[in-house]
């Protein structure tokens, strides 16, 4: 099996970069999904990568999923002296943690992973609350790149809408598929199987990718910045 997306514990290490070398963060808090292994999981690989980037996580406060109200952690959070907030779950929740941490007059940055990629995440932020918001991601039709630009023209045209990221990783996958048999110049699964363990520098809407041992691709994420309920920057960043 070959896979296109990156794993979960990929992102972690992305953002860990991002807010230690780019931001030259020193200090985050978590707030942790206890109930969800993807929220622990982006969480463990953060803090390995944070902390060994001399970076020091000074909080760590959790709550479940379905939770609706996060004023106590949130108000706990306030209090302490801390760059960032990150927060590895998923745009039910996160949505609501954003829009009750500016509430309270957090108006640190607040960080996530791939769960925070969907439109409901605006509707329960609130527009006005959606400041200085970023994750990490897989793609971002905002991507000056030609060939990013010609996939979401063509997409628009033919559904109407901008292609989410499953569709630009659901186009790679086909067409990383495609240029392994090309290369095989046969259908026969083992000589694909070959053909795609060969392939370096694949250039696709989601990145320029090879793979692995494992066959996990070797990218980067795409670091995705909201500000007024809208994506106004997307900057690459690597996980090595």
């Amino acid at each position: 099996i070959y896979r296109v997306c990156f794993e979960d514990s990929f992102q972690g290490v992305a953002a860990a970069n991002y807010l230690a070398d780019t931001q030259g963060y020193k200090k985050v808090v978590l707030l942790v999904d206890q109930a969800n292994d993807y929220s622990q999981g982006l969480a463990d690989s953060f803090v390995k990568q944070f902390e060994a980037k001399g970076g020091t996580i000074v909080a760590k406060e959790s709550y479940q999923t379905n939770d609706t109200d996060f004023l106590t952690v949130l108000t706990n959070i306030s209090t302490q002296d801390f760059d960032a907030l990150y927060v590895p779950g998923y745009y039910t929740e996160a949505g609501l943690i954003i829009k009750q941490a500016r509430e309270l007059g957090i108006d640190k940055p607040i960080v996530g992973g791939d769960g925070f990629a969907n439109d409901t995440l605006v509707e329960l932020a609130g527009k006005d609350n959606l400041n200085n918001v970023f994750y990490t991601s897989h793609y971002s039709d905002k991507s000056e790149d030609p060939a990013v630009k010609k996939f979401v023209e063509a997409y628009e045209k033919e559904y109407g809408k901008k292609p989410d990221t499953f569709a630009a990783l659901a186009y790679d996958a086909t067409n990383v598929l495609l240029q392994a048999i090309k290369d095989a110049g046969s259908t026969d699964p083992q000589e694909v199987n070959k053909a795609l363990a060969k392939i370096k520098d694949f250039k696709g809407v989601t990145g320029t990718f090879s793979f692995d041992e494992k066959h996990n691709p070797v990218k980067t994420a795409v670091m995705l910045h909201f500000e007024k309920g809208e994506v106004t920057e997307a900057v690459n960043v690597s996980a090595e």
